[in-house]
């Protein structure tokens, strides 16, 4: 018996790690916590709404943590699983940009492992099964491209959240479905397999696949590239990262290969420069994909409630980097003032964006 502890138990990964859960007798859902939402109709023997994450992890000695935490809100429960030598289903990548030089220590310190659930990762991390890094020539994250693909500056001046809420192939929360139309999302993942797979960033490549069928490629220096190909179903890295090493059965069907087809297309990193900013800060590297992070989070729940144009998102967060100074963090703490230093600064960028 795995016992899963999932936070994050109200969002979109949550009710579908729920499901894959329950279908699963392995599998016993031991805690379960969201950051406000009632937990009414969740089966675990330990529930948490708001609060310490960390304080219900050390109550509920989980085999498994699945943290489908919502931005930075999950770094704590990042650390706590790797230091305790806890496998980590990840699904929360801003805890692993923000901080991932503290991630990676924490868990070579406590023989953590992470068995990341982020479609894009999951497939990365099954094509290279272990394979020696010298032998990788390149990683290539896909993406959709969002429901603004192939739009111009001025076609998007004026976009609203509900259209940019429209996402062509995934259903997600609020959050990642608007970081996927400016692109952030695909800059939170090419950081996030920096530190996955160790992985220098000019090896780490980024296509469009509008279909979604294709979530993600490994070129080997060879010349083979190894592809995952599924249909676009979260239920499948889910159950690969709890019921890991195992492959258990998901309800997903089978790709119909007479009906398919594959497109890709190169980012268009000037009409979505998020992806650009992204690669900038992880190049920086120190506190950058921090003050990135940070910014974002505060722009994008700008533009959700209104406050600020879609295009602007980027400059709030170019302008937060620019005045940051990026030092490397030596502790959580500093990671927390670094943070909320970011945070300051986003929203002052919001009056003149």
């Amino acid at each position: 018996m795995k016992r899963v502890a999932l936070l994050g138990a109200t969002g979109s990964i949550g009710r579908q790690a729920i499901e894959i859960v329950e279908a699963h007798p392995e599998l016993e859902l031991c805690a379960a916590a969201s950051g406000s939402t009632s937990l009414d109709g969740v089966d675990a023997p330990l529930k948490q709404v708001g609060g310490d994450l960390t304080e219900l992890l050390d109550r509920a000695q989980p085999d498994v943590v699945l943290n489908a935490v919502v931005g930075f809100a999950g770094i704590h429960a990042t650390l706590w699983a790797l230091e305790h030598g806890v496998d980590l289903a990840l699904a929360n990548k801003e805890s692993l940009v923000a901080a991932g030089e503290l991630a990676l220590a924490a868990m070579e310190r406590g023989g953590g492992r992470i068995l990341p659930v982020d479609s894009e990762h999951s497939a990365l991390y099954q094509c290279l099964d272990g394979s020696d890094p010298e032998h990788v020539q390149s990683l290539v994250l896909t993406g959709s491209g969002g429901p603004f693909r192939g739009r111009t500056r001025d076609e998007l001046a004026d976009v609203s959240p509900e259209q940019a809420l429209a996402h062509p192939t995934w259903s997600m929360g609020p959050k990642i479905t608007i970081d996927s139309a400016t692109l952030a999302n695909k800059g939170l993942e090419l950081i996030e397999a920096h530190f996955l797979f160790d992985i220098p960033y000019e090896r780490i490549e980024v296509v469009l696949q509008p279909t979604s069928i294709v979530h993600s490629l490994v070129r080997f220096r060879d010349g083979a590239t190894l592809a995952h190909l599924g249909y676009p179903d979260m239920r499948v890295p889910i159950s690969y990262a709890l019921t890991y090493p195992a492959r258990a059965a998901t309800p997903v069907a089978p790709l119909d290969f007479s009906v398919l087809t594959l497109e890709f297309r190169t980012p268009d990193i000037e009409t979505f420069p998020m992806l650009a900013l992204a690669r900038e800060a992880g190049e920086r590297g120190g506190t950058a994909p921090c003050v990135f992070n940070a910014a974002n989070e505060v722009a994008v729940a700008a533009f959700l409630a209104g406050r600020l144009p879609f295009l602007a998102i980027a400059e709030v967060v170019a302008d937060a980097l620019a005045r940051s100074a990026g030092a490397p963090a030596r502790d959580v703490q500093d990671l927390l003032e670094v943070d909320g230093a970011a945070r300051k600064l986003a929203e002052e960028g919001l009056s003149v964006a």
